[in-house]
């Protein structure tokens, strides 16, 4: 799968959340499906787990710089939280 693809497809028909406040306050009201998180994300624990309680978490290989590129925004983006897919298969990349 085209994980960058599959970002700007789920940003651009479906609801997803940038940020690290912002993807936590999701996960934490129980409205993310799922996390990416960057290799230079601030929140250690985000970084190591691969749940964020009951939400799966996929680690991007990328920098945060390189995350928001992949998406298609001129900044760095650390985490984000998918709450609804859209068109995207993205939801799909949490096993791999």
């Amino acid at each position: 799968m085209d994980v960058a693809h599959a970002l700007k497809l789920a940003l651009s028909t479906g609801r997803v959340k940038i940020g690290l406040t912002e993807s936590l306050a999701s996960a934490g009201a129980g409205e993310a499906k799922l996390l990416v998180v960057s290799a230079t994300c601030p929140e250690e624990k985000l970084r190591k787990d691969s749940k964020w309680g009951t939400v799966p978490v996929y680690h991007y290989e990328g920098s945060a710089s390189e995350l928001g590129a992949a998406c298609g925004k001129p900044f760095p983006i650390s985490t984000l939280a998918i709450i609804d897919a859209g068109s995207s298969a993205i939801l799909g990349i949490e096993n791999q």
